[in-house]
């Protein structure tokens, strides 16, 4: 097979297949996000083929070197830091432009963040949706998270610690305080489920939570109450005199909502004026 994506270990190095080690060790080129994240993973395993950095900001660039090995019928796997590469990890791109030219290609059943998060959550795990990583620019994740307000469907991101705050309390904002989910460092020694809601989470985020991340958001329930009442009350507030701080505190006295979606609102509500 020409090219062949292979799912890495997500934490765990035991955690790959016979047939993956058996497809990276008759690789002509290996492309990778990081060498030197991968190159710890082939050094364990004693796999010596040649690594092409193959990552984000190269992809577009390094694009004809990988389709031209793969025209001249060398075998290319592609691999990420970690889990499976094509989703939210470069690979798609070659994969799909093989894929036009009718070069064969494949992709290998491994480990994913994914599918652990959604059944550690506890929450229905079907029907889901699965959005990688939310936007980052706020207008795009603004129109996201109320595009899916409801949707009854179990959500799924992926996120980042430096920026899980900001984008849950966004969440809240849209949707209310669900029952939700964030699992960490899956396979790995401090793996952890935090099971809440979204205040909740919130919380726990403020005591300082590290590692990879997914965080998995019950979908909206018919006859759920609309959490959105309270940006009307504090836009009254506001009109009136009210400080920021009273504003927050008489908000959160009354609604499931937490703080910093009230303090994310109402500076936006300044931005605009």
């Amino acid at each position: 097979m020409p090219l062949t994506l292979v799912p890495t270990p997500i934490g765990n190095l035991e955690d790959i297949t016979l047939r993956a080690l058996r497809v990276l060790r008759s690789a002509d080129l290996i492309a990778c996000e990081d060498t030197r994240t991968s190159s710890i993973l082939l050094r364990h395993y004693r796999i010596a083929a040649p690594l092409v950095p193959f990552h984000l900001h190269n992809e577009k660039a390094c694009l004809p070197r990988l389709m031209a090995a793969l025209r001249e019928g060398k075998h290319v796997a592609v691999i990420s830091d970690a889990g499976t590469p094509g989703v939210s990890d470069p690979g798609w791109i070659l994969l799909r432009s093989a894929v036009d030219e009718g070069i064969e290609a494949d992709v290998l059943p491994g480990p994913s963040a994914l599918l652990p998060a959604l059944l550690l959550s506890g929450l229905t795990p079907h029907p889901f949706l699965f959005f990688g990583f939310p936007p980052e620019k706020p207008g795009g994740r603004a129109d996201l998270f109320r595009s899916l307000s409801g949707v009854p469907w179990t959500l799924c991101f992926y996120v980042s610690p430096h920026k899980a705050k900001r984008q849950i309390a966004e969440m809240i904002e849209a949707w209310g305080d669900r029952r939700a989910a964030l699992v960490r460092e899956i396979s790995k020694v401090y793996q952890e489920s935090i099971r809440d809601v979204l205040s909740g989470l919130l919380a726990r985020l403020e005591q300082g939570v590290k590692g990879e991340m997914v965080l998995v958001v019950e979908g909206h329930v018919p006859g759920q109450q609309d959490d959105g009442a309270w940006k009307d009350e504090a836009d009254v507030m506001r009109a009136q005199g009210a400080t920021m701080r009273s504003v927050v505190e008489g908000i959160v006295a009354r609604y499931p909502v937490a703080k910093n979606a009230v303090k994310a609102y109402l500076l936006r509500g300044k931005e605009r004026e």
